[in-house]
């Protein structure tokens, strides 16, 4: 699939799955993001099984806005437990819906664009939830975006449809020095 076709299926997305927000937020909800970052890494080595195993790893990122305020695109590079994980995060902005559409892709599971998450920002916290499937079984997965000078993401799972949630991954950001 193309690029252009990718966009196209996802906008269509965001128009047909998306409710309003009062939220406020734009377009420009993740320039905060833009450019090239430092990435400390923790994540939760067993999923939805009560580990309190924690990986800690380092890795880069970096974004770039995307034209006539569509949305924006991260590129991420992570070494976890010895191995180079390549991943990319794309971002679509619904003006109509006044929500953000998340998809990601990575070098784990090759030529798979995972199921998006939908959501928008209220003030400097953001969260962005969507279904998805682990190990056969229907769960949601949520995003969280805290802005700052040194950004904070962390994806969390709820395997009972959203009364408990476990996080599984957290990421906190540095400049990358040029």
């Amino acid at each position: 699939m193309s690029w252009l076709q990718f966009w196209s299926l996802g906008l269509l997305a965001v128009a047909g799955l998306t409710q309003a927000s009062d939220n406020g937020g734009g377009a420009g909800d993740f320039d905060f993001l833009i450019g090239a970052w430092n990435v400390h890494s923790r994540y939760l080595k067993g999923r939805l099984q009560g580990s309190r195993e924690w990986i800690e790893f380092e890795g880069r990122s970096e974004m770039r806005p995307l034209s006539h305020g569509l949305g924006n695109i991260d590129q991420y590079t992570f070494l976890r437990e010895g191995k180079q994980i390549d991943g990319v995060a794309f971002r679509l902005w619904n003006p109509a819906g006044r929500q953000w559409a998340i998809y990601w892709a990575d070098s784990i599971t090759p030529g798979v664009i995972q199921p998006p998450v939908f959501g928008s920002f209220n003030g400097d916290a953001g969260e962005f939830i969507g279904e998805d499937t682990f190990n056969d079984k229907k769960i949601l997965c949520r995003f969280r975006w805290t802005r700052s000078v040194s950004p904070r993401w962390e994806q969390s799972f709820s395997g009972d449809g959203g009364k408990t949630w476990e996080t599984n991954w957290i990421m906190t950001f540095a400049r990358a020095k040029p």
